[in-house]
């Protein structure tokens, strides 16, 4: 075992390199991606919206204010 204090070179792999995708990349940050057609117009439309949002910001998971920028962004108003 090498000691902590030893400069060893790590190579740096960066997962977000598009030569390092896996096969699985872009489905797994889909939410609703088998239930679009068992839902009612509006909520497949919203559900698109969200999954298009977190495939274009590479999100899994979206905030509040991303979840309302979304539904902003399809002409939702209080």
């Amino acid at each position: 075992m090498q000691p902590i204090t030893e400069n060893t070179p790590v190579e740096f792999v960066d997962r977000r390199n598009s030569e390092n995708k896996s096969k699985f990349d872009g489905q797994e940050q889909r939410q609703f991606t088998n239930s679009y057609s068992s839902m009612k117009p509006d909520v497949a439309e919203l559900a698109h919206a969200v999954d298009q949002y977190k495939m274009l910001h590479r999100r899994r998971f979206v905030t509040y204010e991303e979840l309302f920028e979304v539904m902003s962004s399809l002409g939702y108003h209080k």
